[in-house]
């Protein structure tokens, strides 16, 4: 138990009073009874001394506990290591308005389940793991460790998202649409690989060169096993400008623009085709390559181009981007071995308008405020809108029985539009309803164009 300090100098100055009264003829006695007032005072006094070095020892291992909307951590008292609990559980509705796709089409799904740990250990080094529960099984989405040697120089090992597609880099609660739009068909989901990025210029640029395994056009390396089935590695590079970074003029602040891109050399195999199907707004697929025993296959050259950017002023945004991917790839249909480059192409403008006067970001946003009815507050309110098309090079269809899709089943384009509106009861839970119109290209027998696609998309999302 600690002992004020005064209450200590008291009990010592009175403790030897009866002492002192019977010494005071005797000088010697007295100087006595002082100096052993003062060795007691100084004995107490280095035991205060070490109670309160041991008190703010004690406080400076003590562990910070936080609860907030962006999870629950815990962390030392200087902050160098933390460990961070975070979610994120997305419920859709799909429901499909045409005559022409699968009524087996229309679902209540879990899109994501994902429990999310990340952190910081020694105010260096940043560590994420994400798996998946959705869809009946347990994928995983990130699994890496970050070094941030400085602001320029960060160096990411591990699985994550390749520098690549703009919408496909914003996070999934982030997103403002249901589902990402067609140039995300084009462009790698997840990829293990070592990536080195950074900031220059106090943010106006941001750089990131990688080296990954590879993966098919819109898919992660989860259908891979997350291993190399190839042999040969995709490299990928992204340059992004922000110039208006730290400007005074928030008009410019919101302007952000850059291009990326990835190249690799792909060995597929009528088995291991190193292609995957493409998929409309409602998640169904339009295009595939022909696959069984004369499937068409990956053989060298896969190189993706995709410029991009985005603008955010007040309640407005944008987003667009172009992606473009060429493949080299084979098909033996009997005695036929044809070889050739095709090139597909997507593009996608997307706007954003919170009606509430929030401001729009391209990560996250800030809530006005919660839905309260009590205290007569709604939550957040945005709409919706985009125009995206996805392109096939026509000679995939060429050469008839050789050729290397179906052009009888499969489009060989799609143009789709978009209105939505996001409801944000607060900054963890948000209500959001799309409606989508795809139209195709080819598709169906004949020649003629395969039926529109019109689907409700709706989602109940909390994250945290």
């Amino acid at each position: 138990m600690r002992i004020p300090l005064g209450l200590a100098v008291a009990a010592l100055a009175l403790s030897p009073l009866s002492h002192a009264a019977e010494s005071a003829d005797d000088p010697v006695a007295l100087k006595q009874e002082i100096d052993d007032l003062a060795e007691r005072l100084r004995v107490l006094e280095r035991k205060l001394e070490v109670q309160q070095e041991a008190a703010t020892a004690a406080a400076a291992d003590t562990p910070v506990v936080k609860a907030g909307p962006k999870g629950f951590s815990l962390q030392s008292k200087d902050g160098a290591n933390v460990i961070k609990l975070r979610g994120l559980v997305q419920v859709d509705d799909r429901y499909f308005l045409d005559d022409t796709t699968a009524a087996g089409a229309s679902t209540v799904a879990l899109r994501r389940v994902r429990p999310i740990i990340e952190g910081t250990l020694n105010g260096i080094y940043d560590f994420r793991i994400t798996p998946d529960f959705a869809g009946g099984k347990v994928v995983l989405y990130d699994a890496y460790v970050a070094a941030r040697l400085q602001p320029s120089f960060v160096i990411t090992a591990g699985k994550f998202k390749p520098p690549v597609g703009l919408e496909r880099l914003q996070s999934a609660s982030d997103i403002r649409f249901v589902e990402r739009g067609l140039p995300t068909d084009l462009v790698p989901n997840r990829d293990i690989g070592l990536q080195l990025s950074g900031d220059l210029f106090k943010g106006h640029v941001n750089y990131a060169l990688g080296y990954f395994n590879g993966v098919a056009d819109g898919t992660g390396s989860d259908l891979t096993a997350d291993v190399d089935t190839d042999g040969d590695g995709d490299a990928a590079a992204r340059l992004f400008f922000v110039p208006g970074a730290t400007s005074d003029n928030f008009a410019w602040r919101g302007l952000g623009f850059g291009v990326a891109a990835t190249y690799a050399h792909t060995d597929g195999t009528v088995t291991s085709t190193q292609l995957a199907p493409l998929k409309t707004p409602g998640q169904q697929n339009f295009f595939a390559y022909r696959t069984g025993a004369t499937a068409t296959f990956a053989d060298g050259r896969r190189a993706r181009l995709v410029p991009q950017f985005y603008y955010y002023y007040g309640r407005f945004g944008v987003l667009g981007e172009y992606a473009q991917s060429e493949n080299e790839v084979t098909r033996v249909n009997g005695a036929v071995t044809r070889s050739d480059t095709l090139r597909n192409e997507a593009w996608q403008v997307a706007f954003h308008w919170f009606v509430t006067g929030e401001e729009e970001a391209y990560r996250g946003f800030t809530p006005g405020n919660v839905f309260s009815p009590a205290n007569g507050t709604w939550g957040a309110f945005e709409l919706v809108a985009r125009y995206h098309e996805l392109t096939i090079d026509d000679d995939a269809f060429t050469d008839g029985a050789n050729s290397f899709a179906d052009p009888a089943t499969q489009a060989s384009k799609a143009s789709a539009w978009g209105l939505g509106a996001n409801w944000y009861l607060n900054q963890n839970v948000k209500i959001a309803l799309d409606y989508d119109h795809t139209t195709f290209d080819g598709g169906a027998a004949g020649g003629a164009d395969r039926g529109d696609e019109e689907v409700l998309l709706s989602r109940v999302q909390l994250s945290f």
